[in-house]
């Protein structure tokens, strides 16, 4: 009988030549734990999706119930279900009132793709604007705006009209004219270890925008519900999109995105032609609950208020001298080494004493923090501790 890991290589499409191949058996609060009962601290959260941690009774309970009464019904929009129209409820109560409309998605990159149909349906203009190094998504049109030409090359001919301007250089925000239907950007940069903006970047954008009349689309598939201490990233630096995507942590580990914008925009894609955007499993009901509940859950409790806490703590306890800083904003961390081969050793090392931490796209001297929202101090410590004994072997 041929092993699990055997089967996992031959018949499950692969993405990474070297996968860890960690063999699951359950995951609870922090931990995930393998078929022979070793326990790993979570430090990544399924990139930054699992935020109120693995097998939350809140977010289980949600869907258990949702489960007895019916999962798929029909497409997306055609019927009133109360998971999606309570969901958007909630997220326009907790958003600007020119992001009052939501249209769900099974995911980040099909956020990405509904709202640069969107800027396009509601400009009348050919072209999209990214940043240089931007992570969006693997799907054609998420693609076509990434901002890292090796990723791109194998898969042309992309979609025209997609050029770039550099995150954090002021200077490259000529290029946003009045031809540009919309800017995409990340309040945080992803791909490339967690860049932050600098000298009032995102609201220049924003200015810039504005004066051009192209419209703003802030990617917050990574940075949405608490991540950075709010409930969105945009909402730390005082700038506000025109279209606003999310997914990830908004299901708690459950399959959802979404972008969201005004009811006037939104409603482009209702008419001329009709069904400008369609779905068959967005918005499905048994992730709408799951994100529901972990909405409610965070605006009801203080655990978006204890992220920048916890974020002291990391920076209090990951001091070392072979560490060259800490990038990043809240539970949303990236370590960054002196070489690639250190990184790499770290992430290995830490998987084999239990400890869960991946790379990003991008660079390969760093590696990023991204637990449950949920994770104890004395598990933000423990895990800190294991890295600093690697580093000090």
């Amino acid at each position: 009988m041929d092993a699990p890991k055997d089967i996992f290589k031959k018949h499950q499409a692969q993405t990474f030549p070297f996968p860890s191949c960690l063999e699951i058996e359950s995951a609870r609060g922090s931990y995930i734990y393998d078929v022979n009962g070793k326990a790993y601290l979570d430090f990544v959260a399924g990139v930054s999706a699992c935020t109120l941690g693995h097998s939350n009774p809140i977010i289980t309970n949600a869907v258990k119930e949702q489960l007895d009464k019916y999962t798929h019904v029909m497409v997306y929009g055609e019927y009133v279900q109360s998971p999606q129209y309570k969901l958007a409820q909630l997220l326009a109560k907790n958003l600007p009132e020119s992001l009052s409309c939501t249209y769900f998605t099974n995911s980040g990159a099909e956020a990405i793709e509904g709202a640069m149909k969107l800027a396009k349906r509601a400009t009348g203009r050919p072209e999209i604007i990214s940043c240089k190094d931007s992570y969006h998504g693997s799907t054609q049109g998420a693609l076509s705006i990434m901002g890292n030409e090796e990723h791109k090359a194998k898969y042309r001919p992309l979609l025209p009209n997609c050029n770039q301007i550099i995150y954090n250089d002021i200077e490259s925000l000529v290029n946003i004219t009045k031809q540009t239907a919309a800017v995409v950007i990340e309040p945080i940069q992803g791909g490339t270890g967690f860049v932050t903006p600098i000298n009032n970047f995102l609201e220049k954008v924003r200015e810039r925008c504005t004066q051009t009349g192209t419209l703003l689309i802030c990617d917050e598939i990574q940075t949405c519900f608490g991540r950075l201490g709010t409930l969105f990233g945009f909402e730390k630096y005082s700038v506000i999109p025109d279209i606003l995507c999310i997914a990830k942590g908004m299901g708690s580990g459950m399959p959802i995105g979404a972008f969201i914008s005004s009811w006037e925009l939104m409603n482009l894609l209702t008419f001329e032609p009709k069904l400008g955007h369609i779905t068959t499993f967005g918005g499905h009901p048994i992730n709408c609950v799951a994100s529901l509940a972990c909405l409610e859950h965070l605006l009801a409790t203080d655990i978006m208020q204890e992220v920048a806490k916890k974020e002291q703590l990391f920076r209090k306890h990951l001091t070392h001298p072979k560490i060259k800083g800490i990038r990043g904003n809240g539970l949303m961390l990236s370590l960054e080494f002196e070489n690639e081969e250190l990184a790499k050793k770290v992430v290995e090392q830490s998987l084999k004493n239990g400890l869960i931490l991946f790379y990003f796209l991008f660079t390969k001297t760093a590696i990023r923090i991204t637990p449950p929202l949920t994770i104890s101090d004395d598990e933000i410590i423990k895990g800190c501790r294991i890295i600093k004994g690697i580093l000090k072997a």
